[in-house]
């Protein structure tokens, strides 16, 4: 004769068949506070990346996101940045007419890597603003690439035309010592903050090569 079955739950089994529900329970809560943050925090985003760029494109009213590839250019799709591509900033004024461009730039300071975006205008082909993005450079020394009149107005048409096969800047951005621009080209550095302000010239140089060769060609995709 067969022993009957024992149905009864131990106590062993009650505690892992509650921390189990304890663990569903919170994954569907970790889920869920997860997917309801993320319309937010992509919001919040959108809304910092306009307001960078409405600051070095003024009289922007909207901006969309593009790369730009060796075959052309592109809207960006779900926020990847394909191989080879460089992303970059659209910005149109209220009539929906093709205000500028606006772009990341990035290289090593005194402290930190000093990033920042600069609005390239396509009728003068030239930079006319740039704002910081983010940096942990002296405050007092290298945050004068703020505060500095002098070096903000570097910005306000620096050249970056491209050279004749569209290949590369016609002339490198560089910046140069204090007191001694002559180029339209060049940027004046602050004295005492040379490195910060050699910071901010090489990684617009490096943006620009690699971005305005792919861009300026198919510019006229970009106009309404």
């Amino acid at each position: 004769m067969s022993e009957p079955i024992n149905n009864q739950i131990t106590p062993a089994n009650r505690l892992v068949l509650t921390m189990g529900l304890v663990a569903t329970i919170c994954g569907i809560l970790i889920v869920g506070a997860f997917e309801g943050t993320q319309k937010g925090i992509a919001e919040n985003k959108r809304i910092m990346v306009e307001r960078a760029v409405f600051k070095v494109l003024p009289g922007a009213a909207s901006v969309r996101e593009y790369v730009a590839t060796a075959e052309g250019i592109q809207p960006l799709s779900g926020g990847n940045v394909p191989q080879g591509a460089v992303k970059f900033y659209a910005a149109y004024d209220q009539a929906g007419s093709l205000k500028g461009i606006a772009a990341e730039a990035a290289s090593k300071g005194y402290a930190d890597v000093v990033r920042v975006l600069y609005g390239y205008d396509v009728n003068c082909q030239c930079i006319i603003g740039m704002g910081v993005v983010a940096m942990r450079e002296t405050p007092g020394i290298g945050d004068k690439i703020i505060t500095d009149a002098a070096f903000v107005k570097n910005f306000e048409a620096l050249d970056v035309r491209l050279n004749s096969e569209l290949s590369a800047l016609a002339n490198e951005v560089k910046t140069v010592k204090h007191g001694t621009k002559t180029n339209p080209w060049q940027i004046d550095a602050i004295a005492g903050a040379t490195i910060t302000s050699k910071a901010v010239g090489r990684g617009i140089n490096e943006s620009a090569q690699k971005l305005l060769p792919k861009l300026v060609p198919h510019i006229a995709e970009l106009k309404p």
